[in-house]
């Protein structure tokens, strides 16, 4: 009996070693290859934490969470997306001729990469904000509000419309632009990993890992 429990010991050891073994082989710095105009980068780390950087064009964006290796795939996780990426300020009745949609930040140079898109029952009315944030139709009943973010074109949050107001008035959320992932599996290959990106379409990019 005892022996048996000694030799169910050591395997669980071994078990341990080899799963740290390979967390430490495979942690390291790894940078996308072969998607024109797009420079990005996985960083796993040792304590089983990554983190993620992906810039194109004007627009750098990052994330981290929670690697772990399963079934001979590293899975990158991060936190729960929110649910929305903007808030309602308020909303109210004004005394003109329009619906408004208005966006307010600190930063007013971002304002006119957000787009709008308005349900009406004359169908749906889409457009830019300007550069002060603000996007306008013909007064006119509304049901629901769209908000589009250019630069990071995933993202998007709807609002319903059940009142008569006019006037309808966002902030951004700070989370806007951050990277989340879930289940994103990258296969080990000789020099990097192969698998998915969380924002491009396809499961078969490849990561140079860096020495």
């Amino acid at each position: 009996m005892k022996q048996k429990l000694y030799i169910l010991s050591l395997l669980l050891l071994t078990g341990h070693a080899i799963a740290a073994q390979s967390r430490s082989s495979i942690a390291g710095e790894y940078h996308l290859q072969g998607v024109m105009e797009t420079a990005s980068a996985i960083l796993l780390k040792p304590d089983s934490t990554f983190e993620l950087y992906f810039s194109y064009g004007a627009m750098d964006r990052q994330g981290h969470g929670k690697w772990a290796f399963q079934d001979g795939k590293v899975v990158l996780n991060s936190r729960p997306r929110p649910e929305r990426d903007f808030a309602l300020v308020t909303s109210k009745v004004v005394s003109d001729d329009f619906t408004t949609v208005k966006i307010v930040d600190s930063n007013a140079q971002v304002l006119p990469f957000f787009e709008a898109m308005i349900k009406t029952p004359g169908g749906e009315k889409y457009g830019k904000m300007n550069q002060e944030g603000i996007f306008q139709i013909p007064k006119t009943k509304i049901s629901a509000i769209d908000l589009f973010f250019t630069l990071a074109p995933e993202r998007y949050t709807s609002f319903p419309v059940e009142s008569d107001d006019n006037y309808f008035e966002f902030r951004i959320e700070p989370w806007i632009i951050e990277i989340f992932v879930e289940n994103i599996t990258l296969r080990p290959e000789k020099d990097g990993l192969k698998g998915e990106h969380p924002l491009l379409k396809g499961d078969a990019f490849s990561y140079q890992k860096m020495k």
